[in-house]
This record gives C-alpha cells, sequence and structure tokens, in this order.
C-alpha cells in the first residue's frame, strides 16, 4: 500500500514508519524540513509539507491509499494547535481524494467506568489534563468528518518504547488492563496496532484503543 504518514520524527511515529516499511509498505513521510530526515529506505520518500495548511496537505497525500498522524501537542505548545491541525488534516484529506485517515489520539478520554473518563479522575496528572482534553476535542471533530474513513487510536495509560511482541488487545471507548489493573503499551506494539488497521480496517468512523 501507499502510506502518507505525518509525525514519522515522534516517539509512535518513528515506530509507525519502521512497522510499515518492514512490512514492505511505500511510505511518503512528510515533514517541514526534509533536509534533516536523515532515514534512506528504497520505500521511502521524503517530501516537504505542513500539516497545519490544507492546502498542503491535499497536495502531498494525493494518490496515496491512507494518511497516518502521529502528530500530538507538543508538550511545550498549545493544546489548541492540535485542534486547528485536526481540522486541516480532515481537510485537506478531504480534498485530496483519499478516504482513509488513521490519527493517533489520546487515553484520556477512555472511560475507566461508565461515564468517567480517565482524565477525570483524581490519579491523573494534574500537568496532561491540557493535552488530553485537547486530544478528547479532536475526537470529537474526527466525529463530524462524514466525507472520511476515519480511525482515532488511543493507546494505552502508559506508552513508551520498549519490546516488539506483536501481542495486544483492542476495544473501543473502555480504557483497557491487565490483571494487575494497568494499562500498558509499548510504542512499537502499538505501531503494530496501527499496520494491523492499515492493513485490514475494522474500526472505520470510531475511536479504538490498544493495550496489553
Amino acid at each position: 500500500m501507499n502510506i502518507a504518514l505525518f509525525g514519522a520524527t515522534g516517539m509512535v511515529g518513528q515506530r509507525i514508519l519502521a512497522e510499515a516499511l518492514q512490512r514492505g509498505h511505500n511510505v511518503t513521510v512528510i515533514v517541514r524540513d526534509p533536509a534533516r530526515f536523515t532515514i534512506a529506505h528504497q520505500n521511502l520518500k521524503v517530501v516537504p509539507g505542513d500539516a497545519t495548511d490544507a492546502d498542503s496537505v491535499a497536495k502531498t497525500v494525493a494518490g496515496t491509499d491512507v494518511v497516518v498522524s502521529a502528530l500530538g501537542p507538543s508538550p511545550s505548545g498549545s493544546p489548541e494547535n492540535l485542534l486547528k491541525l485536526t481540522r486541516s488534516l480532515i481537510d485537506g484529506v478531504d480534498r485530496s481524494g483519499v478516504r482513509r485517515l488513521i490519527a493517533v489520539g489520546g487515553a484520556g478520554s477512555l472511560e475507566v467506568a461508565p461515564g468517567l473518563q480517565l482524565m477525570d479522575t483524581p490519579e491523573f496528572p494534574a500537568g496532561w489534563k491540557e493535552i488530553a482534553g485537547a486530544h478528547r476535542d479532536a475526537l470529537e471533530i474526527y466525529k463530524t468528518a462524514n466525507n472520511l474513513d476515519w480511525t482515532n487510536v488511543s493507546p494505552a495509560a502508559f506508552i513508551s518504547p520498549g519490546q516488539r511482541t506483536g501481542s495486544y488487545r483492542t476495544g473501543t471507548d473502555q480504557l483497557i488492563t491487565d490483571e494487575k489493573g494497568e494499562s500498558r503499551i509499548s510504542a512499537e506494539d502499538f505501531a503494530i496496532a496501527i499496520l494491523d488497521e492499515v492493513e485490514n480496517p475494522r474500526f472505520k468512523r470510531q475511536r479504538f484503543g490498544v493495550a496489553y
């Protein structure tokens, strides 16, 4: 498949790229400055683009089969930027003629009990509430993207670099926990779940979560 990827330099994006190339897909990475992107591969193309500019998005993703975004709000930036970026991606992808858009979301809006989201629990770190709120608001924007087969993918409560086991569980709007009550996933296995969704769509026009 031909995959357009935004956010390929981040923790999750790097692993999505590696997983996609390992599976033999052709990947177009879209970055602001291609000269700073040092990865080379026969199935990889790097082009300049701006995810916050719908015209740029439409131009750079045209002709691909699916667009994957691993972009998120910067801890040092305004969470509002994620909402601008989300609208730009949806608009640009729609104009490009590509119908599928898969975006990495957040875990904060997953439910830990009926009507209670993780970010609204007392244990949720205060410093992450703004970012979690931005991801929650972005998900609501995706739900209005009626012209696209969009998918929003939430990681477990804790995600970090780790082992690539190929094992994971999926859910929809509820936080997935293990027998110890923990919610974890490695960035490597999270990337596997995203590429599995790219190849075999199961969650069109909805959010799904990934954890062990």
